[in-house]
């Protein structure tokens, strides 16, 4: 803002040799740093918070730019940001402990008489193939429709609850396919699976999230996020976007598909539990890490709520009016997320590229 003082960064320094004042590490988190910082000048971004682990140990983390430009309060570590679809991960990961505990397979049919869902969202008959669909189909977005083009249905009728909302998309919006057949990246797929997570468990999808999944990975301070300004959280940042309003959503409704809060290192702790590394810290079974980040004949490329390439690294990137988030699992040990309080066309790419090049700085450490 004009007559605005620059923003300065919020760091923590976490290599123990920076700790101990070592000045050729000391200058490689200063070489770091410079990275995001000129990220967010050139891309416009007000505030973005890093994080990012090598080999399970945290090597940095630090907020840029500002968390509230109104007040000049600035990015720290501790703030959180909506994280939009990287909330399908953390999705995917709890259903995988239901799996494990036999209380769930993937080819469990979601709907009707055979389903874990039953009619409770409305009694047959259904639209050609709704009673056909399978947990797996919801979790490879093979479900058959409910694609987030214009017609998305967790962008319409803001008014309506969960119930309401699926009993209205059962009952109008068919599906387009025949499940498993096409990959076609579904919202409302993943808000389904948090009402299984709940039918299941007999909690509300959030409170098993955090039983299940964040707790055991050290994690205590994300939630749901709000949907207005005044509905902030503690330590939340403030989010900017021309053209489309950050606060004319029903984000809390987007839970299990899009309506997390977290900080950048929440989500790299997320991660640092279940990337494979370590069989002392991951909350699942090596069998089911294999099956999570399998991908489907219909798209080899995305996997039960991660996408996935054939090094093997896995990701996932969140995009929302006010949002753009990242979060990555290389198989050469790192873990890392960023997330910026905009977002822009070509943001989410530049986001990567910035990532990828503040990981070779600690790829020679």
């Amino acid at each position: 803002m004009t007559g605005m003082a620059t923003p300065q960064y919020s760091r923590r320094g976490f290599l123990a040799g920076v700790a101990l004042g070592a000045p050729a590490l000391l200058r490689g988190q200063q070489a770091a740093s410079d990275i995001p910082r000129s990220f967010i000048q050139k891309e416009d971004v007000p505030g973005l918070s890093v994080a990012m682990a090598r080999n399970g140990q945290v090597v940095f983390e630090q907020g840029f730019g500002w968390a509230d430009r109104a007040s000049g309060e600035q990015v720290t570590p501790q703030h959180r940001f909506r994280i939009a679809s990287v909330s399908k991960p953390i999705t995917s990961v709890a259903l995988f402990t239901l799996i494990e505990e036999g209380r769930l397979k993937l080819h469990d049919f979601v709907f009707g008489s055979r389903g874990v869902l039953g009619t409770e969202f409305g009694k047959p008959p259904y639209h050609p193939h709704i009673e056909d669909i399978r947990i797996v189909d919801l979790m490879t977005h093979t479900c058959g429709g409910w694609t987030n083009d214009g017609h998305d249905p967790m962008f319409q009728h803001p008014q309506m609850n969960h119930a309401d909302l699926i009993r209205w998309t059962l009952a109008n919006q068919p599906l387009v396919n025949a499940p498993g057949e096409k990959y076609a990246y579904s919202n409302f797929g993943y808000c389904l699976l948090g009402r299984v997570i709940e039918k299941l468990t007999k909690q509300p999808y959030t409170q098993y999230v955090h039983t299940a999944v964040l707790d055991r990975c050290g994690i205590t301070s994300m939630q749901v996020a709000g949907n207005t300004l005044a509905e902030r959280a503690a330590h939340e940042v403030v989010y900017y976007q021309a053209g489309d309003s950050p606060y004319g959503m029903n984000v809390r409704r987007m839970d299990s598909h899009g309506g997390w809060l977290a900080t950048a290192a929440d989500l790299v702790r997320f991660a640092l539990h279940v990337d494979g590394k370590s069989a002392a810290r991951s909350i699942l079974k090596p069998e089911s890490l294999r099956e999570m980040t399998t991908g489907s004949q219909a798209n080899a490329g995305y996997a039960k709520g991660w996408a996935i390439n054939k090094v093997p690294n896995w990701w996932h990137t969140g995009s929302l009016p006010g949002t753009a988030t990242l979060l990555v699992r290389t198989e050469s040990g790192f873990c890392w997320a960023a997330l910026a309080n905009t977002r822009s066309k070509d943001l989410a790419g530049a986001m990567d590229r910035m990532m990828l090049q503040l990981s070779e700085q600690f790829s020679k450490a």
